[in-house]
């Protein structure tokens, strides 16, 4: 296994520091296992330096039109499905993760290094951007660094940051649009060229209903689609899957997460001027406000209960609460009703969707105040169960025709040195893929395994992973959720 490169200067100590954080997260990914991860991430890491300091020698010495290349980190995270695929090749793809092995033994994974004109739209439309373009463009919009930070590693002037953002974006989409002419295309895909460049471009325009067949049926066509279109927050995912592939989705969703836990959740960048803001880090303050407000409010319902006389007449004794029953949370509570361990577990109609591409799950919703018997969640982004022992809150991120992204949070009350998360789907959807997490399915049950990074949870503490997965005809929200196999509802 090779040592990890040296650094040749003290700016270069710096970028291998934040180039391998991000290679050993991809790595992750991949792999098996933490050792497996480790051992990956280092030969790749060790491939991808090789590589880069090659070509910045050859363009250094040589002559006329600068070699296309990608930016550093991109760079090295095509080096870890470079070295994933020789390791599938010399027999020791049993450590990979078997979603990548079955990626890499089909044409989608040839499509990366096969002729140049059939490789992602996304793919070749970074490489033929200066690399300083480029990798403002790769920081901002997929490692999800706050811009005044990217503005300051690239050496920009922060009040100028997003207009130079801006100007990058559109540079990107006519490098995509030029490469997508160049694609060779069949008479069909030739003929929606030109409309599909003049529906990306506003941002009000409707899409045609026959372009939309076209692009649900056309690889290359709706991959340029998601390039060309700047607006809707698109284009991170765009360029996570168009430039890696494999685990794109599930890689920016772990760097979103990584750049929340750097700057500190609930603790935004200053903004004087309201552009450099952190929205993820304040629905994360606002989550926990809830919580506590939902606290106070139990609390104080639980002390009236206890001082209300019972037994004065029928109707009060018949309209009281049993024994052992806890008092419901108020409609103004984001807090549902608790349920004891033996209790089948039952959904809150929340009535409120997430909004596409979210970087953190949130608890939105109002919970009902009255009890249905009808086990079935309502609503399609989230729903609510709760016990003493644990709450969870379930967050659909996003959804396509056949497959969604999902979030799961898990905040307990003890401390635990390991967690396994287990729920039940009524859709007969199946999970793909699972980040932060081992996955396991059997039918409709999913059980999701701490890795051994986030297995420590302290008290009151919260665990979190996602997961992509497909889905037919319905998408309902998953239920029965439990924790250490003791009863869990959702927030």
């Amino acid at each position: 296994m090779p040592d990890l490169p040296t650094p040749q200067d003290a700016a270069e100590a710096a970028l291998f520091s934040e180039c391998w954080d991000a290679v050993l997260s991809y790595a992750d990914l991949c792999t098996s296992g933490s050792t497996a991860a480790n051992q990956l991430a280092r030969e790749a890491f060790a491939l991808g330096i090789r590589e880069a300091r090659a070509a910045e020698e050859s363009t250094r010495h040589g002559a006329g039109r600068r070699a296309s290349r990608l930016p550093r980190i991109p760079l090295l995270l095509t080096a870890v499905r470079t070295t994933a695929a020789a390791w599938e090749a010399v027999g020791q793809g049993h450590k990979l993760d078997p979603d990548l092995r079955l990626w890499l033994n089909s044409g989608k994974a040839a499509r990366y290094t096969g002729p140049p004109l059939r490789r992602p739209i996304a793919l070749r439309g970074l490489r033929d951007m200066q690399e300083p373009d480029a990798a403002l463009l790769w920081l901002a919009e997929v490692e999800a660094l706050p811009l005044r930070a990217v503005a300051r590693r690239q050496g920009l002037d922060p009040a100028a940051a997003m207009e130079e953002l801006n100007q990058v974006r559109g540079l990107f989409r006519d490098r995509c649009h030029r490469n997508h002419l160049d694609t060779p295309m069949d008479a069909e895909c030739r003929s929606y060229v030109r409309l599909l460049d003049a529906v990306t471009r506003s941002p009000v325009a409707e899409t045609p209903e026959d372009l939309s067949r076209h692009l649900a049926t056309c690889v290359e066509c709706a991959e340029a689609a998601a390039c060309l279109r700047l607006h809707g927050g698109g284009l991170p995912a765009a360029l996570a899957q168009g430039v890696i592939g494999w685990g794109g989705l599930a890689y920016l969703e772990r760097r979103r997460r990584a750049a929340e836990v750097r700057m500190g959740a609930g603790r935004p960048v200053p903004d004087p001027d309201g552009e450099w803001g952190d929205p993820a880090a304040n629905k994360a303050r606002t989550l926990r406000n809830g919580l506590l407000v939902a606290a106070v409010l139990v609390s104080a319902l639980a002390l009236a209960v206890s001082l209300m006389p019972f037994g004065e007449s029928d109707d009060s004794a018949q309209g009281g609460l049993p024994t052992d029953s806890t008092p419901v949370a108020g409609a103004g509570s984001p807090a549902g009703p608790s349920a004891g361990p033996g209790t089948s577990p039952s959904s809150t109609d929340t009535g409120t969707g997430t909004p596409s591409g979210s970087a953190k799950p949130s608890g939105g919703g109002t919970p009902s105040a009255t009890t249905r018997t009808d086990p079935e969640p309502q609503g399609t982004s989230s729903s609510t169960e709760r016990t003493a022992a644990c709450e969870v809150v379930y967050d659909l991120v996003n959804q396509w025709p056949d497959g969604f992204q999902a979030t799961v949070t898990v905040t307990t009350a003890e401390a635990l040195d390991s967690w396994r998360v287990a729920w039940s789907f009524r859709d007969g959807q199946r999970v793909d893929q699972m980040w932060d997490a081992a996955v396991a399915q059997d039918g409709p049950r999913v059980t999701a395994s701490a890795a051994d990074y986030n297995k420590d949870v302290p008290a009151a503490g919260s665990l979190s992973f996602g997961f992509l997965a497909s889905w037919q005809n319905k998408n309902t929200a998953p239920y029965a959720f439990s924790l250490n196999g003791e009863a869990c509802t959702l927030s």
